[in-house]
């Protein structure tokens, strides 16, 4: 989880024996030991514990936590890149790195060490550069300064919500997500929606820009395959995950002006519609008199509008005549 300063303060609650315990047994057990993941797992605990030996080489969390207002300001990439590998308190050391442990395994093994560490690097940086962009664009068309461009945050938790999507893009089954049972597809959105629910000083902006940064990963990997322009990729993906909110409204917009067009009845079903060969007026299939011209029903008057029949007018009225009866109809 990446959870914001306030309401927070650095607690012990005696949960890294039980991730030690928990990483041990996991390996102990694999007789391939993916030393990428157990890497990533050892940076962050380092990192929160932050021994004599290499205390002085490392920032202050106070130096390093995400701020998209004094990272923009300052260009300030220190912030940027350093900020997933500090925690808060051991909860929240202990939960991001139990997660990281059991998908960190998963994806290292079926892909390697070396192409998974280099997506845990791409996916670090976007997910990153996409929460960084989402808070300056709320900022911007929004107003939304302290509830997101202001906020301080730490946490992996961005980059594990992006390993998520990119475990679960392919797997058609069902997972229980705190009890619920949702698609494991959509698992990741199930997760953000719940976590903000329960733990509101958890970091929504960070969380929802792991899973965009985990689809872009995904569109992009699938357009090198395809041959498609990556760069391209990046700005169309940026683009439509800033614009949904506005296509959301816009398409709601649409549906509730949109209106059916055309001659004869508005709202009927095709299935119940004769058109009249004088006028070519659709008519109910209840009516027996065509409602524009007057012409009845029957002789060969009438066909359904779903036959696409070609077929010659057998009316013996007058053009003028069936003008009178137009006027008259409107009249």
């Amino acid at each position: 989880m990446a959870y914001s300063v306030e309401g927070r303060r650095r607690a012990s609650g005696g949960m890294l024996p039980l991730l030690a315990l928990s990483t041990v047994a996991e390996y102990y057990r694999l007789p391939w030991k993916p030393p990428v993941t157990a890497g990533l797992l050892a940076a962050n605990t380092l990192v929160y514990l932050r021994p004599s030996f290499i205390d002085p080489f490392i920032p202050h969390i106070n130096e390093v936590w995400f701020n998209p207002n004094l990272i923009l300001k300052h260009k300030d990439l220190k912030r940027f890149f350093l900020s997933p590998f500090y925690h808060l308190d051991e909860p929240h050391l202990a939960y991001n790195m139990m997660s990281l442990l059991w998908k960190g395994i998963k994806l290292e093994t079926s892909m390697g060490s070396s192409e998974f560490a280099s997506m845990v690097f791409a996916l670090l940086g976007m997910s990153q550069g996409v929460t960084l962009l989402l808070a300056k664009s709320l900022h911007v068309f929004f107003d939304y300064e302290r509830a997101f461009y202001s906020e301080y945050s730490v946490g992996f938790s961005g980059v594990i919500f992006a390993l998520k999507v990119v475990l679960n893009s392919r797997d058609e089954d069902y997972t229980s997500v705190y009890g619920i049972l949702v698609p494991t597809k959509y698992a990741a959105w199930a997760e953000l929606v719940l976590v903000q629910m329960f733990m509101p000083s958890a970091s929504f902006l960070g969380h929802l820009g792991g899973i965009l940064a985990g689809i872009l990963y995904l569109k992009l990997k699938r357009s090198s395959h395809s041959g498609l322009d990556p760069v391209s990729m990046v700005v169309r993906g940026v683009t439509r995950a800033v614009t949904w909110p506005l296509r959301f409204l816009s398409s709601l917009v649409r549906s509730r002006r949109r209106r059916i067009t055309g001659r004869g009845r508005v709202g009927r079903g095709q299935n119940g519609v004769w058109r009249c060969q004088s006028c070519t007026y659709d008519n109910s299939g209840l009516q027996s008199v065509c409602e524009m011209c007057g012409l009845g029903r029957g002789r060969g008057n009438g066909w359904s509008v779903n036959q696409r029949q070609t077929h010659s007018s057998s009316s013996d009225i007058p053009l003028d005549e069936l003008r009178r009866r137009r006027v008259e109809r409107f009249s």
